[in-house]
């Protein structure tokens, strides 16, 4: 039986596990990748473990997220992750480089590589033809250890694109669609893989715009062939070198194929608060917008850029419309000045915002109250942008720029057509934004340089026998990360401050929650489907730890935070029957009993007054022995292993 692109990955990196779809893995890694947001507390758990140096292939400290300084925190972070990563032999992009997911695809990665970074759009990568996964920052830095990275193995899904765009629709109305078609929930446990004659119409930029909203599927991640275009590209890098073919077999097997022609797609926009509420944006057409937002990981390449400057130049944006840009990286930056293509945006009223994530988390540019605001992100959460009640839509560039020539959300195909964008022959290198690490002779004697608002690991429990708690918070469907634990201007300067960050815990669904939480010592939370959906930061699981929520109950849970509570020691249980998720009450008083002997089983009972409710655990065999130690680092500790 022949192998898919992920599965032939994943064959060459195989360190335990069989490959049957459920059944857990562990990968060996060549490269991870953090960003500020989420990386002092990886490199705080990596020097936990006491290795000297990062064992992989290459390690990257991004800074793109914090980047906002109106405090000393986020300075002090940048600095510590600095001097952590000169030590540990970790290289380190400066504020300002750029993007992480947008330099790790145009500068660092490689076809057949295995990447995780302590971002949920990690999966950027397999636009390149690389095996690129979210992880928990703890995760990560057990992969820098030289540990392995343990995931379900993911069955196998295949997208098949035939045909090519049309005038002025775009790669990102292609993930729309498939967004549309499968919902946030429909790559759950599953590897997405794109082929088709129309993927050869598909630049790399356009490629990792696609397997970056992956994410938004719940997918373990998204991969693309590593073809000629793919060569090209790296070549235009001056990375040839780097590429190899990778396709899957013509006989490979895959659990669902869904097939899109791409000469039949329309402009499609993502409503409020959802990034599968897709809509046809000629339905939207006669919504009154205020604020446009260009860029972030997903929409920011070269080739972007310059299809916005050609629909802005010689014009005005609309009165009443506020439109910042933020290019990807420096490399897109000097090249849209070297071209003229930046005049040509700020002539027409643009704000160039920095080469940074910047409002597609919240820092800074936030709509006005109510406004609505059309972003080229990847995300709508609600509350995400910064204002609670702020109506967000993700669109394509092209129906960013047509908007914000109109004042209203406009279709571009009825408008003049920016044609194709080709890759540059040569792309304009200057790698000097990357410092590299001290050699070893000189790290071991290097000071890592730590400021105030850097606060210890939480302290974590063993799991007890017997868990009696109250409900302290009872939420529905489709909770994602940015709900337990915002991000945003005010909050991110506290990712290094647990016991600060967690004030903010799940402050876009109940203010009261933290303050109750801490009265109560301990406690549990109850939520429905997909709970955890969305960002990969560790700290949706640290800051309830932090605050004494010793299990949590749902429907199901999305992938990468599950492990996050395992790793933080946190129980996760799951309804057998989710219709008892209606039998339990906030304010209730659970008793979960005989846990030991419900981890044989995978199975317990929780007791709330005279009913009874059957849980399922979702638990590998080494995340019960992580349980039982109380998390993935005293788990570490006990048995000597960086795994």
């Amino acid at each position: 039986m022949g192998k898919t692109i992920a599965e032939k990955i994943i064959e060459q990196h195989l360190l335990s596990g069989e490959m049957k779809p459920g059944e857990e893995i562990g990968l060996r890694i060549d490269q991870t990748l953090t960003q500020d947001a989420t990386g002092t507390m990886a490199y705080l758990e990596f020097e936990s473990m006491g290795v000297d140096r990062v064992r992989t292939e290459r390690s990257v400290a991004y800074i793109d997220h914090n980047t906002l300084q109106s405090g000393f925190e986020n300075a002090d972070d940048h600095r510590y992750i600095q001097s952590v990563a000169a030590k540990h032999g970790i290289w380190f992009s400066r504020p300002g480089n750029g993007i992480c997911h947008q330099l790790q695809y145009e500068r660092i990665g490689k076809p057949g590589k295995t990447l995780i970074g302590s971002d949920s759009h990690t999966p950027t990568g397999g636009g390149l033809g690389m095996l690129a996964m979210g992880a928990g920052g703890m995760d990560v830095a057990v992969a820098m250890g030289g540990g392995a990275y343990y995931i379900p193995m993911p069955r196998m899904i295949r997208v098949n694109l035939k045909n090519r765009l049309g005038d002025n629709v775009s790669a990102k109305d292609v993930i729309l669609e498939v967004l549309r078609q499968l919902s946030v929930k429909g790559g759950v446990g599953a590897i997405v893989e794109y082929g088709g004659e129309g993927i050869q119409s598909l630049s790399v930029p356009e490629r990792c715009t696609i397997t970056n909203m992956g994410a938004e599927l719940g997918a373990t991640t998204s991969i693309f062939p590593s073809d000629e275009e793919t060569r090209k590209f790296l070549k235009a890098q001056n990375r040839e070198e780097d590429w190899i073919p990778l396709f899957s077999d013509e006989d490979a097997v895959y659990a669902a194929e869904y097939t899109i022609d791409l000469s039949e797609l329309k402009p499609l926009a993502a409503c409020p608060h959802s990034p599968d509420n897709v809509k046809p944006v000629d339905e939207l057409k006669k919504i009154k917008v205020d604020q446009i937002a260009i860029g972030s990981c997903t929409n920011s390449s070269y080739a972007d850029m310059l299809k916005v400057a050609r629909m802005l130049k010689g014009k005005k944006i609309a009165d009443g419309v506020s439109l910042g840009i933020s290019p990807g990286s420096r490399q897109v930056l000097s090249m849209l000045a070297e071209c003229g293509a930046l005049a040509d945006m700020i002539d027409a009223g643009a704000r160039i915002l920095e080469c940074t994530c910047g409002p597609c988390i919240g820092m800074g540019f936030s709509p006005n109250s109510g406004g609505v605001s059309l972003r080229t992100f990847n995300r709508n959460f609600l509350g995400r942008s910064g204002t609670k009640d702020g109506q967000v839509y993700l669109v394509s560039p092209e129906t960013a720029a047509a908007s914000a020539l109109t004042g209203y959300i406009t279709d571009p195909t009825t408008l003049e057509s920016v044609g194709k964008v080709e890759i540059p022959e040569q792309f304009r290198i200057n790698d000097s934004g990357f410092i590299p690490p001290l050699p070893p002779e000189e790290a071991k004697d290097a000071e890592v340089l730590r400021g105030p608002n850097i606060k210890p690991f939480p302290e974590t429990h063993p799991l007890e026998n017997e868990i009696q708690a109250e409900v302290l918070l009872k939420v529905g469907d489709n909770i994602t990360t940015d709900h337990i634990m915002p991000a945003g201007a005010k909050v991110l300067p506290y990712r290094s401050n647990i016991p600060k960050i967690s004030t903010f815990c799940f402050g876009v669904v109940d203010e009261t929650f933290p303050e109750r939480a801490k009265a109560a010592g301990k406690g549990i939370i109850v939520g429905g489907s997909n709970y955890g959906q969305g960002s990969s930061r560790e700290h949706a699981a640290l800051a309830p730890l932090y605050l004494g929520i010793r299990a949590v109950i749902v429907k199901s849970f999305a992938r990468i935070h599950m492990a996050n509570l395992v790793n933080a020691g946190i129980l996760p249980l799951v309804f057998e029957d989710p219709a008892d998720y209606d039998r339990i009450r906030q304010g209730d008083v659970l008793t979960l009993s005989d846990i030991f002997e419900g981890l044989k089983e995978n199975r317990v009972i929780l007791h709330a007054g005279e009913k009874e409710i059957p849980l399922r655990m979702e638990l590998a065999e080494r995340q019960k022995e992580m349980l039982l130690a109380g998390g993935l680092l005293k788990y570490a500790a006990a048995t000597g292993k960086q795994r």
